[in-house]
């Protein structure tokens, strides 16, 4: 039984990412294990972990092989950490870095472990291509035959078409419809404009660009198989281009999500150092910003809520915990999976029929400031491989919060499954919500803290 103590503040030191480039491009020939390798290494190398044991590295991966069922724990060997080190290998669709964070966060405020390592990895580039299930057991009952004519045998009745592949898929297994196709569903059930969602995507990466030029994303990045910067990012994008791309979900002409609204299939991976106060403190590292509060919730999607929705619950549960208003946050950080995802989310927290009848409140939790939400960019500029937008969203949002010199900042993630995950960070300077440090903090540049800053990014291809 375990003796009751109060709990520890979760720390949250620094976060480091290879860049993310589209499926098919720059990662086509790395594996899972070879980027997560690759990030966990980085972080590594900057807070100077190699060799010392870390308590746990949890993580892993939404597209994988059957050989990534130890991910975490090969990359974290990979990547030169104790070997004694143990590794949990796990996943949460879109939220298994935030959800990898949360189980760390959990023991260390418990006091069971000092620190930990968040991680992510999704390759799109690589995914498994595997013959169709009569096929396959036709392979299982092979490699059991034991002699010459019970594997004839196997393969009586046998037909060419079983040699076709079973091609990946991302759709959900309840409603056979993609995330995108549900997404659609959402932006026509909440009225979202086409010109709304291009506007948002335009912002996006015109933000993330900005960022870049003033240097903040330079310790954020370990450069990747010759990669310094996310290939998706586009600094020259125009409305007008975004106006000409037709609706990619539902072409009968209601169709409002295209490929530029839309994040793109993306490789990449990430890793966020968590620890105790005091771990850190012992090794001279920062503390950017402290986990003070997580939350995870779920609906029925497959009777017609919303697929990417429960994140509206996830964060109202968290704020009534909190005793927070949706407005008492100097940083919003909601992952745009879609645009309309991000516009939906907005809207029903707006709606007062909405945060009645599904959040269970008497009032809207009402509207944010726009000028706070996604300062640096996000998703749709930077790109999404699943497994490692949370961790680069826990890096990049304890950097600002850092950068700003205090404040308070939200996390909110969608998930495949109809799953939310969301997360509060504070500032280790302890300034609560002001709304003062926005334009602070996105001009902060160079190293995060730790005194060992990266080699400046550029252009990688």
């Amino acid at each position: 039984m375990m003796a009751e103590q109060a709990l520890r503040r979760v720390a949250v030191v620094g976060g480091k990412r290879i860049p993310f480039c589209r499926s098919y491009t720059a990662y086509d020939d790395l594996t899972n294990l070879e980027m997560m390798t690759t990030a966990l290494k980085g972080l590594a190398d900057h807070y100077e972990l190699a060799g010392d044991k870390v308590d746990e590295v949890a993580g892993g991966a939404v597209v994988t092989h059957a050989r990534d069922w130890n991910l975490a724990r090969e990359a974290l060997i990979g990547a030169g950490l104790n070997l004694r080190t143990p590794g949990v290998t796990m996943m949460q669709a879109c939220g298994t870095s935030l959800q990898a964070a949360f189980g760390i966060g959990a023991k260390i405020a418990t006091g069971q472990i000092e620190s930990g390592i968040a991680t992510g990895s999704d390759t799109v580039s690589d995914s498994p291509v595997v013959f169709r299930r009569k096929f396959a057991k036709r392979l299982i009952s092979l490699s059991r035959a034991r002699n010459f004519k019970d594997k004839l045998a196997v393969f009586k009745g046998f037909r060419p078409h079983e040699l076709a592949p079973e091609p990946p898929s991302t759709g959900e297994p309840l409603t056979g419809l993609s995330m995108g196709q549900h997404c659609e569903l959402m932006a026509q059930q909440w009225e979202i404009p086409r010109e709304d969602q291009d506007l948002l995507a335009y912002e996006s990466h015109k933000k993330a660009a900005a960022a870049y030029d003033k240097g903040f994303m330079d310790d954020l990045l370990v450069p990747c198989a010759g990669v310094y910067r996310d290939n998706n990012l586009r600094g020259d994008i125009s409305l007008e281009k975004l106006a000409e791309l037709k609706p990619a979900f539902d072409r009968s002409g209601r169709g409002t999500l295209t490929a530029g609204n839309s994040t793109p299939f993306t490789d990449g991976a990430s890793a966020v150092l968590l620890a105790s106060e005091e771990w850190a403190k012992a090794r001279g590292l920062p503390i950017q910003a402290y986990m003070t509060h997580i939350r995870s919730a779920a609906l029925d999607f497959v009777e017609g809520e919303g697929l990417l929705m429960a994140p509206t619950i996830a964060v109202s549960e968290m704020l009534e915990m909190a005793n927070l208003t949706l407005q008492d946050f100097d940083f919003y950080e909601l992952h745009e999976a879609f645009a309309a995802q991000v516009l939906c989310t907005l809207k029903a927290w707006e709606s007062p029929h909405y945060c009645q009848q599904v959040l269970g409140r008497k009032e809207p939790m009402g509207k944010i400031d726009r000028s706070k939400l996604n300062v640096v960019g996000s998703s749709l500029a930077y790109g999404h491989p699943f497994a490692a937008t949370g961790g680069r969203i826990i890096a990049t949002l304890a950097k600002l919060l850092s950068s700003n010199g205090g404040g308070r900042g939200l996390i909110s993630i969608c998930t495949a499954g109809g799953m939310g995950v969301t997360a509060i960070l504070e500032s280790a300077q302890q300034t609560s919500a002001s709304g003062k440090g926005t334009d602070k903090a996105v001009k902060a540049n160079g190293s995060n803290g730790a005194g060992k800053a990266s080699p400046k990014t550029s252009e990688g291809d």
